[in-house]
């Protein structure tokens, strides 16, 4: 976390800033990168001037936006890390939520396929606190002899955007995902 403190926003600014990033994120979900800032505004019923204060460029508020839901992702992973359940299904599983989740969400789906990680810096370690818990989940998958040791989360990452590519350009029904996923299992 940064060592200067950003002042508290008044209410109705921080009430205004949830629904640009609201609506930022159901924009980005939908269309990715190409949806144009006054199309944000409008959708979260407040003027281009207000984005711009809160979000200097298109590419502030995506970052912003893809922060949080990449936080939200660290927090699954923590909650699966707490249950103390099979650390090879937990894995699998979270896995399986991030490829879904970013399957489902354009704007994340492109975030996660640059340069297989956030394809900006994450001043916040938001990124960080995702790898960190991501490869908590993969190291103990791999002590429960569930996942390759030769794995590493990074490769993982790369594996994932590799997911996602191959999801998106299957014919529907065909899950070559799946192969990709076996290929973690290790060989008997």
């Amino acid at each position: 976390m940064n060592s200067v403190e950003k002042p508290a926003l008044r209410a109705d600014a921080r009430r205004n800033r949830a629904r640009v990033l609201a609506a930022a994120e159901a924009a980005f979900a939908a269309s990715g990168t190409t949806v144009p800032l006054d199309e944000i505004a409008r959708r979260a019923g407040v003027g281009a001037g207000t984005v711009y204060r809160h979000f200097p460029s298109k590419e502030a508020l995506f970052e912003a936006v893809v922060l949080e839901r990449i936080e939200q992702l660290a927090q699954q992973a923590r909650a699966k890390l707490a249950e103390q359940g099979d650390p090879g299904p937990a894995f699998f599983e979270f896995f399986a939520v991030v490829a879904e989740q970013a399957t489902l969400n354009k704007a994340l789906c492109d975030a996660l396929e640059a340069s297989t990680g956030l394809g900006f810096k994450a001043e916040q370690g938001v990124d960080n606190d995702f790898r960190a818990a991501f490869g908590e989940l993969l190291t103990r998958a791999q002590r429960a002899g569930a996942v390759r040791a030769d794995i590493e989360v990074a490769d993982v990452r790369a594996l994932l955007a590799g997911y996602l590519a191959m999801e998106r350009g299957s014919a529907p029904g065909r899950h070559l995902g799946r192969i990709l996923t076996d290929g973690l299992r290790p060989t008997s």
